[in-house]
């Protein structure tokens, strides 16, 4: 198994992907990071254990082991920008969303971001490729379920609170359509607020994987911490996850049988 990433294959046509919960830093970026950057306090906290139900349905899941301080898994190798116009946090980000360096000096220069995309990125987009690419020889088609979390409040990057469940699919391009409509009609019915294609669309992973044409159908939600820890101290909050645990069942569920060969 890669050290880069935790696997376990399930047995319907779904993966959960969770890019950002990973804590590791190697040894030698560590030593040249802030204090701020050592904190890594833009870490998708807790969203593996979170999402630990999802094996029991027959997911697949993957989940990164390193941070997204040394390599952001959700953007493309090339580094566009997703949100043009807005604050971009990296392919190797040298800032924190809160504006604080990561680095002492320098960040990363062209062979040090071609060796973490290397080492660190390809190995996982390579493992997402493999798992839905055997998902549709099996079932005819694949569902990914691309699983994210947030501050509730990061004016550098958005303004206000952002609502707790958000939604995103490329502005309908990486799902059909009626998968799309029936994910979005099960959040409307859960208790917690919720957009779709608001401020987060869906980042690379799944603007890349997702192709419903061929289909492989791709969705991102981006959840509010609020929803299932204490902000203010990171804590996972057994009461508030459970309660969320129960809609997340409900949009898999629902994603699972919006959709059939």
């Amino acid at each position: 198994m890669s050290n880069v990433y935790q696997f376990s294959l399930g047995d319907a046509p779904l993966l959960i992907s969770v890019p950002h919960d990973g804590r590791d830093i190697p040894e030698d970026i560590e030593l040249r990071m802030t204090d701020a950057g050592r904190q890594i306090p833009d870490t998708d906290w807790h969203v593996a254990k979170l999402y630990d139900f999802a094996s029991s349905m027959g997911a697949s899941v993957i989940v990164a082991n390193y941070s997204r301080y040394v390599v952001d898994l959700n953007r493309s190798a090339k580094d566009e920008n997703l949100y043009p116009g807005q604050v971009a946090t990296g392919l190797c980000p040298e800032q924190t969303f809160d504006g604080a360096a990561i680095y002492l000096a320098d960040g990363t220069d062209a062979d040090e971001r071609a060796a973490r995309i290397e080492n660190y990125w390809r190995p996982y987009h390579d493992k997402i490729q493999i798992t839905l690419t055997a998902m549709c020889d099996q079932h005819g088609y694949a569902l990914l379920w691309d699983a994210h979390s947030i501050p509730s409040l990061v004016p550098r990057l958005f303004e206000g609170e952002l609502p707790v469940l958000n939604l995103g699919s490329n502005n309908s391009a990486s799902c059909s359509a009626g998968a799309e409509a029936a994910v979005a009609k099960a959040l409307s019915r859960s208790p917690y607020s919720n957009v779709v294609n608001g401020r987060f669309k869906g980042g690379h992973i799944t603007r890349h994987f997702g192709d419903p044409q061929n289909n492989v159908h791709a969705l991102q939600l981006e959840i509010a911490q609020r929803a299932y820890m204490d902000e203010a101290t990171g804590m996972y909050d057994d009461d508030k996850a459970a309660k969320l645990r129960d809609t997340l069942t409900d949009l898999l569920k629902t994603y699972l049988s919006a959709v059939k060969a």
